[in-house]
């Protein structure tokens, strides 16, 4: 019978190391953004459970379901405009809006517009998820006109 009480504490371990992790993209602060989450439920598992969170506070928060992916796969994400983001995961594309928070969807091909300009990537660094800025680029300054 002791030993039955001991059974809960021997299986802890293996829930220590289910994993729970979340990275922010902040579009404008906290209110305005979009964040990964990555879940894995075995200690031994070599993929992962992504979702994506859509949010506009107070009008809109959504969470959608992305494909699972290896455990240091790499989101980069786009922005093509109006409160439109594309993410790109090896071959895999999808894009979700910040409007509504609803629109949400697998793109089978590059859109005929592009992706836009790069915002940064999601990440996994020293085993944490992470969203990594994309670098500044600094604007042409404008011609100078003769006058």
């Amino acid at each position: 019978m002791r030993l039955l009480r001991l059974v809960p504490l021997l299986l802890l371990p293996l829930l220590a190391a289910c994993m729970d992790q979340r990275a922010t993209f902040e579009i404008e602060g906290g209110a305005h953004s979009l964040s990964l989450i990555k879940i894995t439920t075995w200690p031994w598992a070599r993929r992962a459970d992504y979702s994506l969170v859509a949010s506009r506070m107070p009008d809109c928060m959504r969470r959608h379901v992305v494909a699972a992916a290896g455990l240091h796969a790499r989101f980069e994400v786009f922005s093509p405009g109006n409160n439109a983001w594309i993410l790109r995961q090896g071959s895999r594309m999808y894009v979700v809006e910040t409007r509504t928070c609803e629109g949400f969807a697998r793109l089978d091909a590059e859109p005929e517009g592009g992706l836009g300009p790069s915002m940064g990537s999601f990440e996994t660094r020293d085993d944490n998820l992470v969203f990594v800025a994309a670098p500044k680029t600094e604007e042409a300054p404008a011609p100078e006109t003769g006058q």
